[in-house]
């Protein structure tokens, strides 16, 4: 382990959590950042062993690739469902799933919803890039009020589509929700006296809010997180240019938080 600030620490080279397979991922795309935090996590919790992992549909679907885990793969939205079986049948395992805002959000809205609503003991990464990033880049229930996308080419018009859905809003209410909380996971840019740099405090963060997912999990609850993330193919901009949007438009539609915290893992609830 390398002290790298205050008592944030991590471990460098290859992780047992990781197979060591190349990742699919677009250059740019935070998808590998999560990749590496999760499978990191489990490593350092000592859960491979006993960890399973529902794939997706969406840009995560070939992460049976990456993890040194168990997986089963679901239909398109139906994760939560999946997990909900594989957890009841053997309690004693750690299931999660990565999914799409798009997947989880669109066709899997009632799975996330009503997996929610029973309280089932699993853990949801929800990566939102406000965007179908696998399919084309078409709007999604995240897309934003205004932006542009391959179906909203004037930007998107809630007069006509609705307002983004907004996940930690619609479960935080839930009674038998144990853990809601939204991070970022891109690194933010800084200008410096020699150029641009990256912070990347609140990928420090995301390592200890997966963490945290887990210990839910752990103590019999469910757990969503949402990660804010990028798009830049998508989104039709450069990498640079797509590490400046979250932190100057999506953070002010999706605040970071913690929304739900029932077993006061991380204390104080916004």
């Amino acid at each position: 382990m390398v002290q790298i600030q205050d008592d944030y620490e991590t471990k460098l080279g290859q992780t047992t959590g990781w197979t060591g397979i190349p990742t699919h991922y677009c250059p740019g795309c935070e998808h590998g950042i999560l990749t590496r935090l999760i499978g990191l996590t489990l490593e350092e919790m000592g859960l491979l062993k006993k960890a399973v992992m529902v794939d997706s549909v969406g840009c995560s679907v070939l992460a049976y690739d990456y993890f040194n885990c168990d997986h089963i793969q679901a239909p398109h939205g139906r994760a939560p469902a999946v997990m909900a079986g594989v957890k009841r049948t053997h309690p004693e395992l750690i299931v999660f799933t990565i999914q799409g805002d798009g997947d989880a959000l669109a066709i899997g809205l009632l799975e996330t919803v009503y997996a929610a609503i029973r309280g089932e003991p699993i853990t949801v990464f929800l990566y939102n890039n406000s965007i179908y990033g696998m399919t084309g880049g078409q709007m999604a229930p995240t897309t934003m009020p205004g932006q542009i996308t391959t179906t909203t080419p004037y930007g998107r018009e809630v007069e006509s589509t609705g307002n983004p859905i907004d996940i930690m809003k619609i479960l935080s209410p839930i009674e038998r929700v144990s853990y809601l909380r939204r991070g970022i996971l891109v690194p933010q840019p800084v200008k410096a006296k020699h150029g641009l740099m990256y912070q990347v405090k609140n990928i420090l963060d995301a390592k200890r809010i997966i963490e945290n997912a887990f210990k839910v999990q752990q103590k019999g609850g469910y757990s969503l997180v949402e990660f804010l993330g990028t798009c830049n193919v998508n989104w039709k901009m450069t990498i640079e240019e797509s590490k400046h949007y979250p932190f100057d438009q999506t953070i002010k539609q999706y605040p970071p938080g913690v929304f739900r915290d029932r077993f006061g893992i991380e204390g104080k609830i916004l």
